[in-house]
């Protein structure tokens, strides 16, 4: 299946929440500096940041690692329900 079709993923794992703040923290960034490295919008990064998600794109989570210098796992922490 060509990539467009596969674009964007979203993914239902229960309750997750995302380890922005403290990892753009660890490095002194901003969630501002964040949004620019990743070249996603700063209103998902901080959407991202502040909220505990049931639904998210994985495309931009990876983004957001990658630009944070983190593995997914760094990233991901999934919450019991």
């Amino acid at each position: 299946m060509p990539a467009e079709f596969i674009y964007p993923f979203y993914v239902v794992m229960g309750r997750i929440k995302l380890r922005i703040q403290d990892l753009a923290e660890a490095k002194g960034w901003t969630l501002e500096e964040v949004a620019d490295r990743a070249g996603v919008q700063r209103a998902i990064v901080e959407d991202y940041s502040q909220n505990i998600l049931r639904t998210v794109d994985l495309a931009m989570v990876y983004k957001i690692a990658r630009a944070l210098e983190a593995t997914l796992e760094d990233l991901v922490e999934v919450l019991e329900n």
